[in-house]
Order: C-alpha cells, then structure tokens, then sequence
C-alpha cells in the first residue's frame, strides 16, 4: 500500500467509534483438543500462486498444511517424549522462508524445520538439534522453551528469532543448511519487566510468581533489518537486527493497561487491578498484545484482549485503521502476503469446540493493508 493511501484512511479510522468487521473468506475445519491451533505462516508458491499452502501449528497436535480453499491437506505430528516423564512436542509458532518452515517447538525447546512444497510439508530438521534455551534435558521439562518466532534474510544470512516462554529473553539463531537443517544461536536480548514511569515511579508487569512478561508475537522487516516484537502485557517493541546481533530496543505503542497497578491472585491464578489506571498506556492495543505481520509500509498487529486488529504506518507507528474478522476471537497470529496472492490468514482461538484458522482473499486495501 502507498503512504498516499494509508495516510488517506486516518480520518476514516479516527472517525469510527465501531470498527469495521471483515468477513472470512474461508475457514479452515475445526481442531478440538490435544490439537490447539495457534499460529499460521504462508508459503507462495512460485510457479502457480493459487496452489500456495498455508501452514498452521496446532501445540501438541503438530503442524498442519491447507490449500487455499481451507482444505487440510496434511497435519505433521509433533515429537514423541524420549522418556516417559518428559514433555511432548508442542509447536507453537511457525514461519516461511523460501521453500522452508521454521516452527518453535515449545515441548523440546528446538526449532524444528519443515521442507514446504504444493503437497504439504516434510521435517527435515537434523536429529541432533539442540536445545535452544535449556542447558540439560531435565530443564526442558520446566517448559521455559522456544515460544514465538519470525525468520528473516538479514545481512546476506537466513535467520531465526525466538523468544522464551515464561522470560523476557529472545535469541538470534542463524540457519545451518544442509540435508538436514539445524539452528545455532548467536546472540540474546532480554526485554525489561519493570519500567519507569511518567511520574517517576517504577512499574512492574504483573505475572505468576517466577514468570516474566514473555514476548510471542514477532515479524522480521527485511527492508529496514528490523525486528518487531510484541510483548504480552507490555506491547511492541522495534529492534534493530543484524545477522549476528540485536541493536537497542525501542518500546513503539504499549497496551492500555502498561503502567496500571495489578496484583497476582492465586486463586484465579490471573493479574486483577488494584487501583485506577493512571493513563500510561496505548489507546489501541488491549493485552494481550500477539501476532504481527508486516504488508509493505504498514504493521498489523492483534489487539488479542478485545479481538480487533490494528495497522500502524510502519515508520512511525501512526495508527491508520482497526477492524475485526467476523467471528474471529483471541487471535494469536496471523501472516499476509499481498500481490497475486492477496491473502491475510490469522489465527481463530475460540469456536464453540476448538480452534482454526481464518483466510480473507478481498479487499484488503480497504482495511488499510
């Protein structure tokens, strides 16, 4: 989209009290438990863009492919436990990089790698991959493991960035090709929990006693070298990428409730508020802030806590326009490719017995994408 266009939509956005609500294009079959549906990624395919797949991660019921009519075309499951005490494969997050699937096993703590073509997909990450956070295999099983994740072409190298789930941590993994794909890490960034703020107080996110304010939702801008993360109950950060190493963090929009005093309760097990909201925070985002994905000069990102989307004007994070998918509830992630293909997918996280995907294939220019 031109800025010409996304600066024209700002007073239709700034005028609206009710945001507009899109109707998917198709849905995909519903997934009831093990199987979670959580985040999707789309690979074009270069010879015939109408046979493209879309890949969705479904937690412990693996991966699944689907071709553009929202028909599941395979479903790969995720890992055994290698003993009977440990932790199964969970896939969590997935992203496309040319012809592969990068997908962040939150069970294991690796990141797996899928081989994508028309016909679905195929794992071809080495055995022998390695944890990505845990030193031993006895702290796998404490699940503070590979969590979101978004891979990029950054300084002439294929990369991965994940973050820990539980933490404020992210790591840089750079792609080491060959018959069997594998990650080695390069670098970490750990995002503050506690800030200061306007009236020189400090503020810390509230969380379960030993959890951080993790971040889950991310997207790698190739163009600028950019890294965008969004963490949870803080919003979304911009960071600087080299293939080698994260620049400085810098906090773009945060979610309405950043500063508000709240309070862990054990019995909900949920942060409640304690106290009136000071105004610290963003007008567009209701934590939890999730899934982002970038379409030319625009970030779109999901308000999860009251199920809308919001697009800022990616220089300067100028919100343009927020709509909702009909019937779409606490989205985690989403994917766009624009051009012949035209389609925005996002995660559906609430039917009446499961989860599932949602396509939108018309339009997307009037929604400010």
């Amino acid at each position: 989209m031109s800025s010409s266009l996304a600066l024209a939509l700002v007073p239709l956005f700034l005028t609206t009290p009710v945001p507009p609500v899109i109707t998917p294009t198709v849905i995909t079959q519903t997934f009831e438990e093990p199987a979670d549906a959580d985040d999707p990624a789309i690979w074009v395919n270069p010879r015939n863009a109408e046979r493209s797949v879309v890949l969705g991660t479904l937690k412990e019921g693996g991966l699944a492919a689907f071709d553009l009519n929202g028909r599941t075309i395979g479903v790969y499951p995720a890992p055994l436990p290698p003993t009977p005490d440990a932790k199964p494969g969970r896939f969590n997050n997935v992203d496309v990089l040319g012809d592969l699937a990068f997908v962040s096993d939150r069970g294991r703590d690796r990141v797996r790698v899928f081989q994508v073509d028309e016909r679905g997909a195929k794992d071809v990450t080495n055995p022998a991959t390695k944890p990505v956070f845990s030193r031993t295999e006895a702290e796998v099983d404490e699940q503070h493991t590979a969590y979101g994740l978004a891979a990029g072409h950054v300084d002439g190298k294929d990369v991965v960035v994940t973050s820990r789930r539980n933490e404020t941590s992210i790591a840089l993994l750079q792609v080491v090709k060959g018959p069997r794909y594998d990650t080695r890490k390069v670098s970490t960034l750990d995002l503050p929990s506690t800030f200061t703020l306007p009236n020189g107080k400090k503020w810390t996110v509230c969380g379960e006693p030993g959890e951080g304010p993790q971040v889950e939702g991310m997207v790698i801008d190739e163009q600028t070298n950019t890294l965008y993360a969004a963490q949870e109950d803080v919003g979304i950060w911009r960071i600087p990428l080299r293939s080698n190493g994260f620049g400085k963090p810098q906090l773009v929009d945060k979610v309405r409730t950043w500063g508000a005093p709240q309070k862990y309760d054990p019995e909900t097990e949920e942060c409640e508020a304690d106290g009136p909201n000071p105004g610290f925070g963003g007008k567009w985002l209701e934590a939890d802030a999730e899934g982002l994905t970038i379409a030319n000069d625009v970030l779109l990102a999901s308000s999860q806590g009251d199920s809308r989307f919001v697009a800022y004007r990616k220089a300067d994070m100028k919100p343009l326009k927020d709509f909702r998918i009909k019937d779409v509830e606490h989205s985690d992630g989403a994917d766009i490719v624009l051009g012949k293909l035209n389609l925005l997918v996002v995660h559906d996280g609430e039917r009446p017995n499961g989860t599932g995907f949602a396509f939108v294939r018309h339009n997307l220019s009037r929604w400010g994408l």
